[in-house]
């Protein structure tokens, strides 16, 4: 069983940064490929970053040059830098594991609030 803890979240100006972390517990996180997803209020959860076991990356074209997802094997967590934040960027983002085997786990959420 994997348990993905956020932890980061809360309240930000417009342009303001926050770091987002996902620790991980209960199996092993190396070879797991983990991604951030965010869910704004009415809205459809959506992808914002991705980081493989090897650490290559996706972002999403929304938050490429400002975002950055990034992994500690040794911390079994998970990061996402997100700088320049932008007040439609409000929502819960959420931690995501995809397992070697086809399993999913999510966190429970951490909510970012973008607002003056």
């Amino acid at each position: 069983q994997v348990q993905l803890v956020e932890s980061g979240g809360g309240l930000v100006q417009p342009g303001g940064s926050l770091r987002l972390s996902c620790a991980a517990s209960g199996s092993i996180f190396s070879s797991d490929a983990m991604g951030w997803y965010r869910q704004a209020p009415g809205k459809q959860r959506e992808l914002v970053a991705g980081i493989n076991s090897g650490g290559s990356t996706n972002l999403a074209d929304s938050v490429k040059g400002r975002f950055t997802i990034s992994r500690d094997n040794a911390k079994n967590t998970v990061y996402l830098q997100m700088n320049s934040l932008k007040p439609e960027e409000t929502a819960v983002y959420y931690c995501h594991a995809h397992r070697v085997n086809g399993m999913d786990y999510w966190g429970k959420g951490t909510l970012v609030t973008v607002s003056t």
